[in-house]
């Protein structure tokens, strides 16, 4: 979400960046101490990608009931997930992406919601056609946009049991990992069941994938900056200490990964 706000601020747009707390949620008073009469947009990230934070968009879009301003949510971590806490109605518009409900990639998609009479003003990105009200020109890519249809309606259907599987495989992992003295980055009520950012005492990111290697497959970071060696701006913005930054490791499952061994995955981390 970053880079497309630089580019607006390129083009003349005043933004404003509110940071999270240290347990890497915006706080909605902060936001809506910041909304002006000619606020034009409000857009927020539903859950982080690299630590499982989800951000209070209910509590947002009730403070927004008596603003103009349009609500957008990135819900490319929680869209067929948290299925509840996006159908508010105070939502105008939702960005997902099909490979994260277990769809095909390369397709998205943009929910827009109409106020009534009132639509929201989007422009298209190309032009030179008219399909989807000119907004995407071009021939559409049918099987990818069924793949991701059906992705979507299962994920309706089933994100409840997909849920309760996630937190159970989450508690074996906590319980196994609970000896080495982790520091988990984000409160445990507030996070997604499939995501755990984690750091161990004296031991670094780097060295923690090398002894997993044969385990798991985890990550330092976010993989859309994978190229990076840079520290994570997401943990920096939590004002997390440094050596907590350095060794922050990044474990996330699906309903579908099966289950490592436990207690090898604590005896290579431990050393």
């Amino acid at each position: 979400m970053l880079e497309p706000v630089e580019h607006l601020a390129k083009d003349g747009f005043e933004v404003d960046l509110v940071a999270p707390n240290k347990q890497g949620r915006v706080e909605t008073d902060k936001i809506i101490r910041l909304l002006r009469p000619n606020t034009m947009l409000v857009s927020v990230m539903h859950a982080n990608n690299e630590t499982g934070v989800i951000q209070p968009i209910g509590e947002l879009a009730e403070g927004l009931a008596h603003h103009p301003a349009w609500l957008h949510v990135d819900a490319a971590q929680t869209f067929g997930k948290l299925v509840p806490e996006l159908r508010h109605h105070r939502i105008d518009l939702i960005s997902a992406s099909g490979h994260k409900i277990y769809g095909p990639k390369g397709v998205g998609v943009l929910v827009v919601r109409h106020r009534g009479k009132q639509k929201v003003p989007l422009l298209p990105l190309t032009y030179g056609g008219g399909q989807e009200h000119g907004l995407r020109p071009g021939t559409l890519p049918v099987p990818l946009i069924v793949g991701l249809g059906k992705a979507a309606e299962l994920g309706a259907q089933h994100h409840a049991a997909r849920e309760k599987q996630c937190r159970a495989f989450r508690e074996k992992f906590l319980q196994s990992i609970s000896v080495l003295q982790p520091k988990i980055h984000g409160e445990e009520s507030q996070v997604l069941p499939h995501t755990v950012n984690a750091s161990f005492p004296g031991l670094s990111a780097e060295e923690a994938m090398l002894r997993l290697k044969d385990v798991a497959a985890v990550s330092n970071g976010s993989a859309c900056t994978s190229a990076s060696y840079q520290s994570s701006h997401v943990l920096k913005a939590m004002h997390l200490a440094k050596e907590e930054i350095i060794g922050a490791i990044r474990f996330s499952w699906s309903h579908l990964t099966p289950e490592p061994d436990w207690k090898l995955l604590a005896e290579k981390l431990r050393g």
